[in-house]
């Protein structure tokens, strides 16, 4: 019997765990892009991620995820309309409470920005990990619980705290760049399904042996 592949415009993968769900079939916002089997877990309400964990996202600024990413429950990304003006005596966003005070409502448009919010393939975020706009996070990178990212994360790096710093580095520059070279998210689907036990818990030497030629 030839491996099966799991299939990626499902859901819920995990039919009796609904609080589960894959983000790509998810997404509607084009202003979201998710690659394939990165997947959401919260017990309240997972189908909701675009709305209760991507925050102030008024664009035009986007949030990309890679593939086979792991997002634990409450995660949040905080996007560049939260942003307010400092440069003057008050942080105060006066013109959007409205009446008269909405003629000045140049005051909060085009503040500036950081650009996009981009995640690797492979990043595993822990419970309540909140992101910073802007923000970019290597591939295979793991995000601490509760940790508050504020600057890039490099390629496999381990970050935690408020706000995180780097802890380690998955593996050492060497192995790295043969990881990156490698990129086994880009793998055709057949072949990875081959390779599954490899992947998740053999050394990089494996990893390189067994890629596709």
């Amino acid at each position: 019997m030839p491996a099966i592949p799991a299939d990626p415009t499902v859901l819920h993968p995990m039919p009796e765990q609904p609080r589960v769900v894959l983000l790509k079939p998810l997404i509607t916002s084009p202003l979201i892009e998710v690659g394939e089997f990165s997947y959401y877990d919260d017990p309240d309400d997972p189908t909701a991620f675009e709305t209760r964990n991507v925050l102030y996202h008024y664009g035009p600024e986007r949030l990309v995820i890679g593939k086979f990413c792991a997002l634990g429950e409450g995660v949040r990304f905080i996007m560049n309309g939260a942003n307010h003006r400092m440069d003057g005596p008050s942080t105060f966003p006066f013109p959007i409470m409205g009446g008269s005070w909405a003629d000045h409502f140049d005051l909060i448009t085009g503040l500036p920005g950081r650009g996009d919010t981009v995640v690797g393939h492979d990043v595993w975020f822990g419970y309540r990990a909140t992101v910073m706009p802007g923000v970019r996070i290597g591939h295979g990178a793991v995000i601490a619980s509760g940790s508050v990212v504020v600057d890039d994360v490099p390629d496999y790096g381990i970050v935690g705290g408020n706000p995180a710093r780097l802890i380690r580095r998955r593996y050492d520059d060497a192995d790295i760049a043969r990881l990156l070279a490698l990129a086994w998210w880009d793998w055709p689907i057949e072949h990875l399904t081959a390779h599954v036990r490899t992947v998740m818990s053999a050394s990089v030497d494996e990893l390189e042996a067994a890629a596709p030629r």
